[in-house]
């Protein structure tokens, strides 16, 4: 029972003025919260217990008990070793980046798995697995995660598609049918060219997962099954760093699933490939 602190932080600009108030008085004091009642928060954080109520709400808790649970879960599973994201300094010294860029994509995973939806993520499974064809839809970094995907499950013998060309995605879009499934991957869940490849889909009744940061996104708004990721991206580490790491490990948890959905045949192919590339 954990996710509390990472579903505010990663809303936390978003969320409405009262509301803000509320989750940056829990963020920085999270600890304390927990042995609050809601009236003492509202007190402490200079909001009200409607605005308390609603900022739960607007997280996807049902009521404040279930966010105090929540935040406890998070600072009963604290890790000594990594103390949230470090963000790089001018001057590091190579230990200290090696630390703290490890740390970093070790704390999105772990963070990315407190707030990943398994129901979710069991509906991508089976949409991929049924799917005549599989395209993976990015841009920019986020393609690298698509050619990844491409590559992973055309070894366990899924016809798949993945392109570097946000034109020839759209091209591609445009044919695919009810019988498909699109992953769209977009860290921001606002990159147009990939919102725009779903939308073809999705007209053309084909199933639409997308791979977004958490929040309420308009791909993950347009998406028949949005799965979400946890990565905060910003100074040096917005050039995608640790929001790619996340995305790596949510394509992994996709295919291994459906492997092991078809773990004869996926065992058949995955040596037989392996025997060929070792003859090269």
């Amino acid at each position: 029972m954990n996710g509390g602190l990472i579903r505010l932080r990663e809303l936390h600009e978003s969320l409405s003025p009262s509301e803000h108030k509320i989750a940056a008085y829990i963020l920085q004091n999270p600890d304390e919260m927990i042995h609050l009642s809601i009236a003492e928060l509202a007190a402490k954080s200079g909001s009200s217990q409607a605005a308390i109520v609603r900022l739960c709400k607007t997280i996807g808790f049902k009521g404040y008990q279930e966010l105090k649970i929540k935040v406890a879960g998070d600072l009963q599973g604290r890790d000594p070793g990594i103390v949230g994201y470090q963000e790089i300094r001018p001057n590091d010294t190579i230990a200290a980046i090696m630390q703290n860029v490890s740390n970093n994509n070790i704390q999105s995973i772990r963070d990315t798995l407190k707030i990943l939806d398994e129901e979710m993520v069991e509906r991508a499974v089976e949409a991929i697995d049924r799917a005549k064809r599989i395209y993976f839809f990015g841009v920019g970094a986020s393609n690298l995660i698509a050619m990844d995907a491409q590559q992973k499950f055309l070894r366990i013998n899924k016809t798949c598609f993945s392109f570097a060309d946000p034109h020839v995605q759209l091209t591609s879009a445009i044919t695919a049918t009810a019988e498909d499934t699109a992953v769209c991957i977009s860290y921001s869940g606002e990159t147009k060219e990939v919102i725009r490849a779903a939308s073809i889909v999705k007209e053309n009744g084909g199933t639409v997962i997308s791979i977004a940061k958490y929040g309420n996104t308009t791909l993950s708004r347009n998406a028949d099954i949005p799965l979400c990721t946890s990565a905060t991206e910003n100074e040096i580490r917005s050039g995608a760093m640790a929001s790619r790491i996340t995305q790596l490990n949510l394509v992994d948890i996709l295919y291994l699933a459906v492997a092991s959905r078809n773990y004869e045949q996926s065992v058949t192919y995955l040596e037989r490939s392996r025997q060929h590339i070792k003859q090269l």
